[in-house]
């Protein structure tokens, strides 16, 4: 009688993926999830006889071991096995074995080599039957990311489209994102992210075996996802200068970016800055299984020193770039869902996995995952890097003013209440905002909310005494001040045009002052990077008891265009000195508006049937603008993306662009357009199309 041997494998890839829900991803590789039975058939060169003995072996990794659990190898059984790999006998007939193959479900992920060990007639051998991809399985219970909620589980897995929250408290905007992560070659590009870590490269066996791990998992990613230490995916750039890379507003997606760092040989993308960072990771944990979501927390402080306040400086003219710590107007990271085995369950759910490079943990710039419950309820001494995120959402603000004939500050305010607003996700299955601030803190002003910065403060200073922050708040010479101050907007903000504000000034007593007022406005980078001064103007007002002011304040197009950044923000200070008292600082960061991008589809969009879409865009100002570039992607609806060169605009000219799209997928799906001249560096524009079958 012949050795047994397998001729041909059936990985019945189209079932499988279905049942595994990865039928999105695009090719034909087997990718399946952990905790869930897939199917194969084999082809034998006879039947099974009862002197052959069938097993598998199924392995991941460089230096697979069964000690390290990145190996199992098990028989062919008719029962069903509980907890670890197993293989079952579905059906046999005509030399066709139909075998189910289940994995434990918290098994590493990743490529797996799928063998067969054969022993028949006296011989003993192992063939590669073929290789498949392991993902986590958020709809399996056992599995340590499983979410319960069938639209958050669509919503945070399935969707690859979504919005990103910038601009400011006043002045929130947003820009769609294409995290793509069912496109062709980005799941490839995802798991070999694991590959190039730090820890992979130390150490691939242990690395590998921890695999099994979302919180491991996520923090490693928040590692690779910037290149900083080890050539990860993408350089940041803040300085508002970006020759040699793109300008981080100009990208409409992860897609092109993980490309680019396969195509360039692993070298970091140039340039992102926090919301590129945090579409990226997002297209690589939803790529991998673990359910997540893009946040912008607005005020969001960046406290170097752990000490849970964040120190701004002034001189009597204007702002100072002084200190390391500093106040974004927004911040954008992840959330990762799972359970935290380390903390224990009331820790589970939501976790903050930061990608941008701020500051180093254990050596590396990564951060995370910090469990939202454990932020909320001031458990800073949990891991990982519990007090850097806690300062983010509500550090106390204390504003300095520097003297710069003895080189000495004085603290001239504190704002307890300023840090940490409006945090923001896109909602699920719509794109409205949900504001999730009461996951993060107890309401500003509450007295939960101070308990829990003094017990977050008494964890990071066991020598501070309580009580001892709340004293902070009253040494500022113990006065009140005498007058108040505020900016108002007081015409429209828009790009090329002349912006119009007041300062108002109000007498808080009943005797006549006298205030010497230092204003500028500086052209700024949305993380508080001064980039230049454009304005500034020093008067003296004398205000009547109880008097209220205006004085206007006019910033021509002329004086800040050479200097504004593709964040069109502008921050306007006063310093007002009244004779002998403590300084009052008004700051108002504003915001201008780009004129509009507007996207249409023409006809009814359809599967794989070309379909025209039309770009308008009028050019408001005096002057033409150049080097007129549109850039527009979406997954399902055009492969990779477009590059369109539009033709120099006239003065007040409208400009008309149509291209063609192609979509593969129906449903929903969301076009993004970014459109850059030398006027204007980049004008977003997003559209929903519905793709009919």
């Amino acid at each position: 009688m012949t050795a047994l041997e397998p001729q041909s494998i059936n990985w019945q890839v189209t079932s499988n993926r279905q049942a595994h829900r990865t039928d999105r991803f695009s090719g034909q590789q087997l990718t399946v999830r952990r905790g869930q039975p897939f199917s194969f058939s084999m082809n034998l060169n006879r039947s099974l006889d009862s002197g052959d003995s069938l097993g598998f072996i199924a392995s991941t990794g460089p230096y697979p071991s069964e000690s390290a659990r990145t190996k199992a190898v098990f028989p062919l059984s008719s029962g069903i096995s509980r907890g670890g790999w197993s293989a079952q006998l579905v059906s046999n007939k005509d030399n066709v074995l139909t075998i189910s193959i289940s994995s434990p479900a918290n098994a590493p992920i990743g490529w797996y080599t799928l063998s067969t060990q054969i022993s028949s007639q006296g011989n003993d051998f192992v063939q590669k039957l073929g290789t498949f991809i392991l993902l986590f399985n958020p709809w399996v219970q056992e599995d340590g990311v499983f979410m319960s909620n069938h639209a958050e589980r669509e919503e945070y897995v399935q969707e690859d489209a979504g919005i990103i929250y910038v601009g400011s408290t006043n002045r929130m905007g947003m820009v769609g994102w294409n995290f793509g992560q069912f496109e062709e070659g980005i799941l490839d590009i995802c798991l070999s992210i694991l590959d190039h870590s730090l820890n992979f490269r130390r150490d691939p066996a242990t690395d590998v075996a921890r695999r099994s791990d979302p919180k491991y998992v996520g923090r490693v990613l928040s590692a690779m996802v910037n290149g900083n230490d080890d050539n990860g995916v993408i350089s940041g750039n803040w300085s508002g200068s970006y020759t040699g890379g793109r300008d981080p507003r100009n990208w409409n997606g992860s897609v092109e970016i993980l490309k680019e760092w396969k195509r360039s040989g692993f070298r970091p993308v140039r340039y992102g800055q926090c919301w590129v960072f945090a579409g990226t990771l997002n297209t690589v944990l939803r790529s991998f299984g673990i359910p997540s979501r893009v946040v912008t927390n607005f005020n969001s402080a960046h406290d170097t020193d752990r000490n849970l306040s964040v120190d701004v400086y002034y001189d009597p003219m204007g702002p100072m770039d002084k200190g390391s710590d500093s106040v974004w107007n927004f911040h954008v990271w992840n959330e990762g869902w799972f359970v935290r085995t380390d903390l224990g369950p009331s820790y589970s759910g939501w976790q903050v996995l930061d990608a941008t490079p701020q500051e180093r943990s254990q050596g590396v710039f990564q951060c995370g995952p910090a469990s939202v419950t454990a932020v909320r309820e001031g458990d800073v001494n949990l891991d990982f890097d519990m007090p850097f995120v806690f300062a983010e959402v509500n550090a106390d603000r204390i504003t300095w003013i520097h003297d710069v004939r003895n080189n000495t500050q004085k603290q001239n305010s504190t704002d307890t209440r300023s840090i940490g607003r409006y945090i923001s996700t896109k909602a699920v299955g719509s794109n409205s905002r949900m504001d999730i601030t009461e996951k993060y803190k107890y309401p500003e002003g509450s007295s939960q909310e101070r308990q829990v910065f003094e017990k977050a403060l008494g964890k990071l200073k066991p020598r501070m005494a309580f009580g001892a922050t709340s004293a902070r708040h009253l040494e500022r010479g113990g006065r009140e001040p005498s007058i108040s101050g505020k900016f108002k907007v007081t015409g429209i903000l828009e790009v090329g045009k002349e912006v119009n504000m007041a300062l108002i000034l109000k007498n808080l007593t009943s005797d006549m002052k006298t205030v010497t007022v230092n204003m500028t406005a500086w052209t700024i980078v949305y993380n508080g990077t001064l980039v230049h001064e454009v304005w500034k103007d020093s008067v003296t007002i004398s205000l009547d008891p109880e008097e209220e002011i205006k004085h206007p304040v006019k910033i021509t197009y002329a004086q800040y265009e050479k200097y504004l950044k593709a964040d069109n923000m502008i921050r306007t200070t006063a310093v007002c000195q009244v004779s002998d008292e403590a300084e009052v600082v008004v700051e108002r960061d504003i915001i201008l508006d780009n004129p509009s991008l507007t996207l249409e589809v023409l006809d009814q969009a359809r599967v794989q049937q070309p379909v025209n879409v039309q770009m308008l865009f009028s050019n408001p100002l005096d002057e033409p603008v150049k080097d007129c570039v549109l850039m527009v992607e979406g997954s399902g609806l055009l492969l990779g993306s477009l590059r369109i060169d539009v033709p120099t605009l006239r003065p007040k000219e409208r400009s008309r662009v149509r291209f063609e799209i192609l979509p593969t997928r129906s449903g929903t799906k969301q076009l993004l357009a970014d459109f850059s001249c030398n006027k204007f560096p980049a004008i977003k524009a997003m559209l929903s199309i519905d793709v009919a079958e």
